[in-house]
């Protein structure tokens, strides 16, 4: 494709870097990335997304902005309370990048849903904060062979990963990590226990990063790997994540 005047502009400093260039450029433009969740994560993540040029973006949420949110989902402001999280980002995107085109999902990701919002996207980021909609992503990323690029918060940590099982032997899904959800009120959610709202910004931040990287091919994905962080004395440490042979979602032979 032919960049435009503003897009040479806009994008420069992407075009400039030696590995992206413009084929990485165009990649990004021609990129169909959803984000489920606009909270926490989802915020920078979706921020980032849209300036780099991602060409399509969905965002499911059905929740609306509580004051309560401010504190750490930086992509809603004051003036936004008790509007509808999707329409909140939305409009926050289509500001920042006129280049990019937003669809909106204003509802919560379930069994039914998820195959028909799901479908038309290359990446999914997993914004979410609970285990029952993780599982039910990666699932249907599996099924789908969607990369998924998943980030989790906790009041000074944050956890990251992508998973594509379909890219390579012994590469492992959600399912791998986690096979099982925990019970109900076994984990608390940042209502819950808190959380330093620049946390969320760093690893949304690093979310947004690692699907970029998915897109153009930069660099060395997380696949095989979960990147854990905190921030009270900013370490940062990755640990190999296996596949598991008897995982009921991405093991070959499964039944």
């Amino acid at each position: 494709m032919d960049f435009t005047d503003d897009q040479l502009e806009r994008y420069s400093r992407h075009i400039i870097l030696k590995e992206v260039g413009g084929a990485g450029q165009v990649a990004l433009l021609n990129a169909k990335v959803l984000v489920v969740g606009a909270g926490g994560l989802g915020s920078p993540l979706l921020l980032y997304l849209a300036a780099a040029g991602v060409g399509t973006i969905g965002i499911v949420d059905d929740d609306a902005v509580e004051l309560s949110n401010l504190q750490r989902q930086v992509i809603h402001t004051t003036p936004d309370v008790g509007r509808s999280k999707v329409e909140s980002a939305a409009e926050k995107i289509r500001v920042l990048n006129p280049d990019v085109t937003v669809n909106v999902h204003p509802e919560r990701l379930t069994q039914a849903n998820a195959i028909s919002i799901m479908a038309d996207y290359d990446i999914v980021a997993d914004g979410t904060d609970n285990f029952g909609t993780r599982h039910l992503i990666s699932d249907m990323c599996v099924a789908m062979e969607t990369t998924l690029v998943s980030g989790a918060l906790s009041s000074y940590t944050g956890q990251l990963a992508t998973f594509k099982p379909h890219a390579g032997e012994g590469l492992p899904c959600y399912r791998c990590f986690l096979p099982h959800t925990p019970p109900p009120n076994s984990t608390g959610t940042c209502a819950d226990h808190g959380i330093l709202g620049a946390v969320a910004g760093m690893v949304g931040t690093m979310q947004a990063l690692e699907v970029l990287k998915e897109i153009t091919g930069v660099g060395e994905s997380l696949a095989g790997k979960m990147l854990i962080m905190d921030a009270r004395d900013m370490s940062m440490r990755k640990v190999n994540l296996p596949q598991d042979p008897n995982c009921k979602a991405c093991a070959k032979g499964k039944s």
